[in-house]
């Protein structure tokens, strides 16, 4: 079961407001199932208020920095600004590349933000929901 502290829910709740009404996205590095960094990506794509493409750049800066710390790519984050109730679009679902990361999803819609936590497999077409646990 992954572990997300507190301050890394908060940060992307922060980012989630901060990009909305567009979509944010960003990627959570750590080891052993435990997030250590949360990392901010820019939301580069056509139609940023239904969809997330990151920044090639930012992309390739986060894993950089997350080789430097000895992290793994545990976690990827993006939200649903007009959704109370966040699962996984069929375009989240279809550009699901990596298999092995988590997927959170934060659903902005209602007074306090949503988050919930799928495994998508995407050559299956198919995401289930996944338990996770915020330390402080």
């Amino acid at each position: 079961m992954i572990t997300l502290q507190r301050a890394h829910v908060e940060e992307m709740y922060a980012h989630a407001r901060e990009a909305e009404p567009e979509e944010c996205c960003g990627l959570m590095g750590g080891a052993r199932e435990a997030v250590q960094s949360v990392y901010r990506l820019r939301n580069v794509a056509r139609d940023a208020f239904s969809a997330y493409e990151a920044a090639p750049e930012d992309l390739f800066d986060a894993q950089r920095q997350m080789r430097v710390r000895g992290e793994q790519l545990l976690g990827i984050y993006h939200s649903h600004p007009r959704s109370g109730d966040p699962v996984p679009s069929e375009t989240d679902v279809r550009l699901a590349y990596y298999p092995s990361a988590i997927y959170f999803i934060i659903g902005l819609e209602g007074v306090e933000p949503i988050l919930r936590a799928f495994r998508i497999r995407e050559s299956a077409r198919l995401w289930e929901r996944v338990a996770y646990t915020i330390g402080e």
